[in-house]
């Protein structure tokens, strides 16, 4: 069994770096081209994938380069007191944006698709900026407690090692419902979410498709164009790709979640199975953070045709100066 661990160690420590190599330009193109605004998406939707992309990418530098990656490289300032404290207060805080900003852009869609009424109000640009804005800086102040919740291991020539987390983590009630509560915020409740307003969305386009099909059939119009759902397809294409991405992905860390909950085992006493199946969770949703760029290039022609101009760009102009 402990040869079995060396070899899954070996296995995280090659998909981190897959992982940070492939996600950092990945979320940089994606902002890149939807910052440009010509993927045929409104300023609403354009500012919720945007911004998801920033979050998924700081996340990439958070919780896989500075967090997972150098772990492997021990001895560096980053395991210096406090600065260890300080990485793992922005790996969560990065981590629940992009989790949460999701949530808001499943929101967004859910009211864009069912309520006619508040769209108008709801679904613009400068909503979109105050929504993210708030989620955002709600999120960075829930995490700051982590940052007081860490003491160096050891001290070599005065200098504070490494970052453990003090004993009253774990014992003071105080501690133990704020531990609860940032589990039930990340992964529980976006889940919940997320499936909830997933089902109601898909209710409505059920409803609203069989009464326009009955309106168009009486109008004798079967076989002409419908704007208004092929409007409704692209944005539940896009919404159900994010989603589902996000709830397959999470679905592991959600399971350990209930698992040592219902069960009441320690995650730092797990035999060596529970310990793999938690760690595969780690992975999984460390991949969330490289997918949504990969759905927009299969989702949107447009996202894809920006991105072929851009890989065309600079080989046209080193052909143009090669001719000149």
């Amino acid at each position: 069994m402990e040869k079995t661990l060396k070899t899954f160690d070996s296995f995280q420590r090659i998909f981190y770096i897959i992982i940070s190599v492939v996600g950092v330009p990945v979320n940089l193109v994606a902002i890149a081209i939807l910052s440009r605004g010509k993927c045929g998406l409104s300023t609403c939707t354009t500012r919720y994938l945007v911004v998801m992309a920033a979050a998924d990418l700081l996340a990439v530098v958070t919780a896989v380069i500075l967090r997972r990656i150098s772990f492997y490289f021990s001895g560096t300032f980053l395991d210096i007191y406090p600065y260890c404290s300080v990485i793992f207060v922005l790996m969560c805080a990065t981590r629940d944006c992009s989790v949460w900003f999701t949530v808001t852009f499943t929101f967004d869609r859910f009211v864009l698709i069912c309520c006619q009424k508040l769209k108008t109000r709801y679904c613009t640009g400068k909503t979109a900026a105050v929504v993210l804005a708030t989620t955002g800086a709600l999120l960075c102040l829930k995490n700051v407690p982590f940052y007081v919740t860490s003491e160096p291991r050891v001290i070599i020539d005065n200098v504070p090692w490494f970052c453990d987390r003090k004993p009253a983590y774990y014992k003071d009630p105080g501690w133990v419902e704020y531990s609860r509560f940032d589990k039930v915020v990340v992964p529980l409740l976006p889940f919940v979410v997320i499936i909830l307003f997933n089902i109601l969305t898909v209710r409505h386009i059920l409803l609203a498709s069989r009464v326009r099909k009955a309106l168009r059939r009486q109008g004798k119009g079967e076989n002409q164009s419908d704007p208004e759902m092929e409007s409704r397809r692209r944005s539940v294409i896009l919404l159900f790709t994010i989603s589902g991405s996000f709830i397959l992905l999470w679905l592991t860390t959600l399971i350990d979640y209930l698992y040592y909950n219902v069960s009441g085992r320690n995650p730092n006493y797990y035999n060596p199975a529970e310990y793999i199946f938690r760690q595969v969770g780690y992975i999984l949703q460390n991949v969330s953070l490289c997918t949504n760029t990969f759905i927009y290039g299969v989702t949107q022609a447009k996202f894809r045709q920006e991105f072929v101009n851009a890989v065309k760009y600079p080989v046209n102009a080193l052909i143009r100066i090669i001719n000149k």
